[in-house]
């Protein structure tokens, strides 16, 4: 990101600085001029006469000292700007009127140099200390006139009124040179402000592409992929040195003919790398390049949001309804109840066991969609399996009235699991009712499989069963609500088994291997 300049307890910046060093620097040039002038030949310049030779030597030997010795702290010693402006200023009026006396006054074109010395100063300097350095070379132009005058006995009004034109135009420099310096440091803040909120809105733009659901592509006319986000590279598998027609040439086609027809139709295009359906978008830019914006979205991620919110709708549905008419089905059963104390004959006793069974079914499938509307409380905790599954496989064989031979358990590794404990007990009774109904009842008909996980921290519990398994057309219903491939089944045993797997974040899913149904529920193991 970018950072304003430093800026000293005397509001000398880093511009400020740098522009102080390039004066001195003009200074210790003019100085080692005049110097080398005097030394080598004196009669380069008419101030410089062979007469006063050494006089001028010294001067201009003690004038390259000082510019020296000010450029040297304006580079080592950054504080007291303002007193090393000044005393550079001083000693070029100083100087410069020396210069100017010894030249014969104004008329000899030294003067200018002082407007030059005063239109530095004006650059680098700050507030009324320019109008001081005006007034300090005004003063001394002035009093070299005024000793002139008194030294020759000749009072020269047109040379005062010369005199008087060029102390106005000192003033008229310094202060002009003063103003174009606050509007080029004005200019100067505000790029640099503009600088920082670009940078700024650079960075959060890239963090805002790099955190999109949805792939950008940067493609240009010829198909050459400029820029990528991350989601983009994951989707069409795309990596360093690969090519848009190398992952998907179906994309590649699209884009070929959107490029000869723009329009506002997506495409869709598949990816063999990964076996992805994608939704393209193309969008044309106003770059040079009149590069292309190519969106990506997966398909099979939006129908799981429509089917998430299709579900999530259809469970307050019916979690509305299942208590609504939770009280007339006791009603009911009751009343049944009671009707099945009279003898009335064969028909009404199988007319009554009809009704009673159907409002037992009733009764538990209001019972499951309630058992769903609980499913966001959930209070987990580590729970061992080497205790609970043994336990759970008793109790659930009693039940059921099965030889002890039917289900066998194998565990392994860490067998630890971080899950509500009543979530975990409706999960494990679902999965085992749903693979009892599907197999043989023989022995080791049904399996129980605890193992680690391939990733750290992470456990795979496996219920198996040696039924027909699942047909691959009803592999993407399975876990849809009231699906059920069986007469006797609600459809809501594995949908509730997977909310409540979700719920406490784990996963359930069916496994494609095996003769049977497999069905792993994957969590953690650690970290509850």
């Amino acid at each position: 990101m970018l950072s304003t300049p430093e800026v000293g307890a005397e509001g000398f910046s880093e511009t400020h600085w740098k522009s102080l060093r390039y004066f001195n620097l003009y200074r210790f040039a003019v100085a080692a001029l005049l110097f080398f002038s005097a030394l080598l030949y004196p009669s380069a310049l008419l101030v410089l006469t062979p007469q006063q030779g050494l006089l001028h030597l010294l001067l201009a030997s003690a004038y390259l000292v000082s510019t020296a010795l000010t450029v040297i702290l304006a580079y080592r010693h950054r504080q007291h700007a303002s007193m090393q402006l000044t005393a550079s200023v001083m000693v070029d009026v100083v100087v410069v009127t020396w210069l100017i006396h010894v030249g014969g006054g104004l008329g000899s074109g030294l003067g200018s140099m002082l407007l030059v010395t005063l239109a530095g100063a004006g650059l680098v300097g700050q507030g009324r200390l320019v109008l001081f350095y005006a007034a300090m070379a005004t003063l001394a132009v002035l009093f070299e006139q005024s000793y002139r005058a008194t030294l020759h006995n000749d009072f020269d009004a047109a040379g005062f009124f010369h005199t008087g034109i060029f102390c106005a135009g000192f003033f008229a420099v310094a202060v002009s040179a003063r103003l174009l310096a606050r509007r080029v440091i004005a200019n100067e803040v505000l790029a640099r402000q503009r600088g920082v909120d670009l940078n700024n809105q650079t960075v959060i733009s890239q963090r805002v592409i790099e955190e999109m659901q949805d792939g950008v592509l940067v493609l240009s006319r010829t198909g050459q992929v400029r820029q990528s986000n991350p989601r983009a590279r994951q989707l069409l598998a795309l990596h360093g040195g690969s090519e848009v027609s190398e992952c998907s040439p179906e994309l590649m086609q699209g884009f070929v003919d959107w490029c000869r027809d723009p329009g506002d139709e997506d495409a869709l295009v598949s990816v063999p790398a990964s076996g992805m359906q994608l939704r393209a978008r193309f969008v044309g830019t106003a770059s040079t390049e009149n590069d292309v914006l190519v969106f990506l979205e997966d398909i099979g991620r939006l129908q799981e949001q429509a089917r998430q919110i299709k579900l999530a709708a259809l469970g307050r549905l019916t979690a509305n309804i299942a208590h609504e008419i939770r009280n007339p089905l006791s009603a009911i059963s009751h009343a049944g109840e009671l009707l099945r104390e009279e003898r009335r004959g064969e028909l009404y006793e199988r007319l009554l066991r009809i009704v009673l069974d159907n409002t037992q079914r009733l009764e538990r499938i209001v019972n499951d969609i309630l058992e769903l509307g609980r499913r966001d409380r959930s209070y987990r905790e580590r729970i061992d399996l080497r205790e609970v599954l043994p336990l759970f496989i008793e109790e659930y064989r009693v039940k059921e009235n099965l030889s002890a031979e039917v289900v066998r358990l194998e565990m392994s590794g860490v067998a630890t699991l971080c899950f509500d404990r009543s979530h975990f007990d409706r999960v494990l009774w679902n999965l085992m009712g749903n693979a009892l109904r599907h197999s043989q009842r023989t022995a080791n008909s049904i399996c129980l499989l605890v193992c680690d996980a391939p990733a750290d921290g992470q456990l795979e519990l496996h219920v198996i069963d040696d039924g027909k398994g699942v047909d691959d057309t009803c592999r993407e219903q399975i876990f849809e609500p009231f699906f059920t491939t069986h007469h006797r089944g609600t459809g809501l045993g594995l949908y509730i088994a997977r909310e409540l797997c979700e719920a406490n974040g784990a996963q359930l899913e069916l496994q494609k291997s095996g003769p049977g149904a497999d069905f792993c529920l994957l969590g953690r193991s650690v970290e509850c």
